[in-house]
């Protein structure tokens, strides 16, 4: 794969799926700040058919979370995420507005998993290789953009973005849009503000990070089909959507997690651009066949 639209001035080299799935291995075992089986327990309960994710039937009369340590939640690169989660509101249509200390947490949330951690570093490091990126700090305002930057899903209003519809999850045609978070999902059903249902996909992994797609109701919608990878570091969340969106915009992105494949499904959006052409993330997600 040639890759196009970015400023590095030397000739860059193309990135094969195989590559792809040895740094998604490195970056599995680099993630030190992944949950243990002792800091988090969830209890799926129901696993449903495919055929009947649509039926919104609550099955689970318990949590999904069941224990989450605080102390996991302590760590720099936890709190930096929860700090920006709840920056945004959820309806499409609505415009966003960022306080400057709101924007202070992206710039944050960037440093703490890109520059402060492994994880962050050898995706860096990675991609600076094959010369898609000069510096780290190009990197990182790229990821910003690219992550952060605003455009319409609704209304032409500056409504959404990359890192909204993923990590925060919205609210458009009267049911949940994106939401691709483990934390996210935690967080709002500590607060009592969302019920899980029912899951229809557990991926193979015996221990964090794993894979699950899940039903649930947040505050009156649903959400159908809503996949995560569950116990994973935010750096790591960052990382793999990241390098599967930079090398396969709009495609599918093939992983190896600890000799098991994940494949992450990207999309562009494609009504405007920010740049020099260049799309913001439109999703990403585990796909969950």
């Amino acid at each position: 794969m040639c890759l196009k639209g970015n400023n590095y001035t030397g000739e860059r080299a193309s990135i094969s799926d195989s590559e792809i799935a040895a740094l998604s291995e490195v970056l599995f075992t680099l993630d030190s700040n992944k949950a243990t089986k002792s800091q988090l327990i969830i209890n799926p309960q129901v696993l449903l058919p495919d055929s009947q994710t649509s039926d919104q039937i609550d099955l689970s009369p318990e949590r999904l979370y069941k224990f989450v340590d605080e102390n996991l939640l302590s760590k720099p690169t936890y709190a930096a995420l929860l700090s920006l989660l709840d920056n945004y509101n959820r309806v499409t249509g609505v415009a966003e507005n960022f306080s400057p200390g709101q924007l202070a947490e992206q710039e944050a949330f960037l440093t703490e998993t890109i520059s402060n951690t492994a994880v962050g570093q050898e995706l860096y490091t990675f991609l600076h290789g094959k010369r898609l990126y000069n510096s780290e700090e190009e990197f990182k305002f790229d990821l910003k953009m690219m992550w952060f930057g605003l455009y319409s899903r609704l209304n032409n209003k500056l409504d959404s973005s990359g890192f909204e519809h993923i990590f925060a999850g919205e609210i458009k045609g009267g049911k949940v849009s994106g939401f691709h978070n483990w934390l996210q999902f935690y967080t709002l059903e500590k607060k009592g503000q969302l019920n899980y249902y029912s899951h229809s996909f557990n991926g193979p992994w015996e221990s964090f990070p794993d894979v699950l797609g899940m039903q649930f109701e947040w505050e009156d919608f649903y959400k159908q089909v809503g996949s995560a990878i569950i116990g994973c570091s935010p750096e790591f969340d960052l990382a793999v959507y990241s390098l599967c969106y930079i090398t396969r915009p709009g495609k599918q992105c093939k992983l190896s997690l600890g000799g098991k494949r994940l494949i992450i499904q990207t999309y562009t959006w494609d009504k405007s651009t920010y740049g020099d052409g260049k799309k913001y993330i439109g999703s990403a997600y585990p796909a969950t066949p």
